[in-house]
């Protein structure tokens, strides 16, 4: 198994011979505008360059998982830039849909027991923020990898620490386990964290402190609330550095 952190959540994973792309933002530096009423108005998404070239990144994907819709994990680039006949899984019906009406001709929808390739693909659950920015988040899943020759791969999704991902870790066990560890905010000052922060982070690993966590979806677009620094500074603290991984762009893992 291979991990490769490209940009913000957009990763590449090779498992059991099968490469997928997941989540893409595929955008130049500075396309879109700053996500309204957040930090940093001045800077415009996404923050920094892809590390090499989107021919590198769709060549021979064969599977692309768009977790959710928002823009920075399915934005216009990737509808411009993917083949419109490659494989594609979404979350829901409704994410489908909308992956059609851009083109794109080969669309299925996760299940509990989807299998691609001889690869099982679990969809998760997952809260994309906590109270009343769960349902204006909209809905969001993560998804597990498994097969007879790979570890068990658990890549968590948009979500904050909740109930549904212990569940999740006692289900299914990972070895390998890819969080959205931003900390991005919803509101400036309102500590309005949409995806994992690094308590989230912390009882994740309490909760599989066996498996190694990768943290993605770091210092990509304005509204991040947790720097890659901060995040290595409190896990040295915390003594459990050596059970997790803090990617630069560009950086890979094989497991």
């Amino acid at each position: 198994m291979k991990i490769n952190q490209i940009r913000n959540a957009t990763i590449i994973v090779e498992y059991a011979n099968k490469k997928f792309l997941i989540d893409p933002m595929l955008a130049e530096k500075g396309t879109y505008p700053p996500f309204p009423n957040t930090a940093r108005q001045d800077q415009n998404n996404p923050l920094a360059e892809l590390p090499t070239s989107v021919d590198n990144i769709i060549h021979n994907v064969d599977a692309v998982i768009v977790t959710h819709l928002h823009l920075d994990h399915w934005d216009e680039a990737a509808k411009e830039l993917l083949p419109k006949d490659i494989k594609l899984f979404s979350q829901n019906e409704e994410d489908a849909t909308e992956i059609r009406n851009a083109g794109f001709r080969n669309v299925e929808v996760l299940t509990e027991d989807t299998v691609f390739e001889g690869i099982q693909l679990i969809k998760t659950k997952g809260e994309h923020g906590r109270g009343d920015l769960i349902k204006l988040a909209g809905l969001v899943c993560g998804v597990v990898f498994k097969h007879q020759s790979e570890k068990t791969l658990y890549i968590a999704g948009d979500t904050v620490w909740y109930e549904g991902v212990q569940q999740e870790l006692n289900t299914h066990n990972p070895d390998i386990i890819v969080v959205n560890g931003g900390d991005n905010q919803a509101y400036e000052g309102e500590g309005a964290s949409l995806i994992m922060g690094k308590e989230d982070i912390y009882e994740t690993h309490k909760a599989a402190p066996n498996a190694k966590i990768i943290v993605s979806h770091m210092e990509g677009v304005n509204h991040w609330g947790l720097s890659r620094k901060e995040l290595k500074k409190f896990v040295e603290e915390k003594g459990f550095a050596s059970s997790l991984l803090v990617p630069e762009d560009g950086e890979s893992y094989t497991f």
